[in-house]
């Protein structure tokens, strides 16, 4: 059962094993973010999310976005969890998955180089 999000700033993230975005959230931990779960896959993440009392303020998303089936079941999960805010982070510099992202609800799309004040400054907008 979805009950809002929590008061300070929490994060739950949904990575395909990237090490630089392990990086990042290791920096964004020693700032002060709160990482409510770590997940490989959207099921994970999604099975993740309903077990929460309280969501996470924020979900950063590292998967393959060229996937048909990836983006079919984030819009699951935008529907699903839709008081999350979502924040792509990918390797492409592509308008076309850029677009298909933001159209499913993602407030930001941080590309591969982005470093740790980039998604802070990601994070506190939203």
């Amino acid at each position: 059962m979805e009950t809002g999000t929590s008061s300070k700033n929490t994060l739950a993230l949904i990575n395909d094993k990237s090490p630089i975005l392990d990086l990042i959230c290791k920096d964004l931990v020693d700032s002060g973010i709160e990482v409510i779960f770590q997940s490989e896959t959207i099921e994970d993440g999604l099975h993740q999310l309903s077990k929460l009392n309280i969501l996470p303020d924020v979900c950063i998303i590292d998967l393959d976005f060229y996937e048909k089936q990836i983006i079919a079941k984030l819009q699951k999960l935008k529907k699903k969890y839709s008081a999350v805010m979502l924040i792509a982070h990918s390797d492409s510099d592509d308008d076309k998955v850029a677009k298909t992202l933001l159209d499913i609800g993602f407030s930001s799309y941080l590309l591969l180089g982005s470093d740790v004040d980039d998604f802070r400054k990601a994070i506190f907008s939203i």
